[in-house]
């Protein structure tokens, strides 16, 4: 599975404004393409993708910026996904010619309809809260981390 930039970008951006706005206030998008090294032009269009799909709200202005518009316990990887992956899901053109179909079928059942489903299921499963907690243990474990 191959996950554009807009995926990655979103995922990233999702868990900065949980952890930078996690006492509630709105973080803003200029802090946010700092952090992560990304452009704000392009960050601006995944969070148009974000607050298309509900997942943050904004408000406008110098103390403007984005926050969750639910707990983060309750946004998943899924949801952020496909609110920025428009053809995340998207059906693929068949593999063989309608002379083979039986073939194009087993492949569909056996195969592309199992991985969809497990890709669900996986992505389902994650929630953002789980990916805040593991980047802040992935931070807190830096500091002991020694070089020779």
């Amino acid at each position: 599975m191959r996950i554009s930039s807009k995926g990655r970008y979103g995922l990233a951006a999702m868990i900065s404004v949980a952890q930078l706005g996690s006492t509630g206030e709105f973080v803003t998008v200029i802090s946010i393409a700092e952090k992560l090294g990304i452009s704000k032009i392009y960050l601006e269009q995944v969070f148009s993708l974000l607050k298309r799909s509900k997942l943050v709200t904004s408000i406008k202005g110098s103390q403007g910026g984005y926050q969750l518009s639910k707990p983060s316990e309750k946004i998943t990887v899924l949801e952020i996904l496909q609110a920025v992956e428009i053809s995340l899901f998207e059906k693929t053109e068949r593999s063989v010619s309608d002379e083979a179909m039986e073939i194009e079928s087993s492949l569909k059942n056996l195969i592309w309809d199992n991985l969809d489903n497990a890709v669900v299921t996986t992505l389902g499963k994650v929630t953002l809260s789980d990916l805040v907690a593991e980047a802040d243990k992935a931070k807190s474990g830096e500091e002991f981390m020694f070089y020779i």
